[in-house]
């Protein structure tokens, strides 16, 4: 079988998996939505001019909730099923692995984020174009591939239980700092910084971009040297839990 017949196999086998589990998937697909009405809505119903940098924020903070979190943590619960180990038995490389995982994180992130885009577009003035939306969803499957590789690297370089803490701290404190639930303009003066050199502010600037408020080249530029950096961290990871663990 092709390289490509691998990966496609592996995202088939991964995605039956998941929806095996809905006590998993319906909350993980509602809580960013759930999040934005609570929290975001209100303000973005009454200040319409900021209606679209919030909903896209948000639509941010779905990809890397999903990529990051999720996915990070389950890896690190996985890597001790009999599944895993049968998996680890095949004659498949640790490259096929990693874009199975990245390309079921990305569209399992981008249902998620959907589900947010619904509602903004449904409950706020939000008032993006076809052209403007379809933008959005090029943007998303780029900017979250960063973030499934922090994912991974997090899923093979700590155990089971450590992962949930170090997962959760970091989509929490990266989403915060980054601007994803606030405009960057009301984070305090420190935080305002830093933001800039964060995976998350570089995904929001790239989606923000869509309404002019952002610089995609830049943007773009920083998730293409986070990607590389947890790439070669998350094959590192791998390998070294494989030499541990089946050597």
């Amino acid at each position: 079988m092709s390289t490509l017949g691998l990966v496609r196999a592996h995202v088939k086998v991964q995605f039956l998996d998941l929806l095996r589990w809905p006590g998993y998937v319906v909350p993980t697909v509602v809580f960013p939505a759930m999040f934005y009405v609570l929290f975001d809505l209100p303000f973005a119903r009454r200040n319409a001019e900021v209606a679209d940098t919030t909903a896209l924020g948000f639509i941010a903070f779905a990809i890397v909730g999903v990529t990051l979190y999720q996915f990070g943590v389950g890896i690190a619960q996985e890597r001790g099923r009999p599944w895993e180990r049968y998996l680890r038995t095949l004659p498949v490389g640790a490259g096929v692995r990693l874009c199975s995982r990245i390309v079921t994180a990305v569209l399992f992130g981008l249902i998620t984020a959907a589900v947010v885009a619904a509602v903004a577009r449904a409950l706020t003035p939000i008032d993006l174009r076809l052209l403007q939306w379809l933008q959005v969803l090029l943007f998303s499957m780029a900017g979250g591939v960063p973030f499934v590789l922090i994912g991974v690297s997090i899923g093979y370089w700590t155990s089971a239980r450590a992962a949930v803490p170090i997962a959760t701290a970091c989509n929490l404190l990266l989403a915060y700092a980054g601007g994803l639930w606030i405009p960057p303009q009301y984070l305090p003066d420190f935080v305002q910084r830093i933001s800039p050199y964060l995976p998350t502010r570089m995904f929001a600037d790239l989606l923000w971009s869509v309404t002019g408020t952002g610089r995609a080249p830049a943007a773009l530029a920083g998730l293409a040297l986070y990607t590389l950096i947890f790439a070669a961290v998350a094959t590192i990871g791998y390998r070294r839990d494989e030499r541990k663990r089946y050597a």
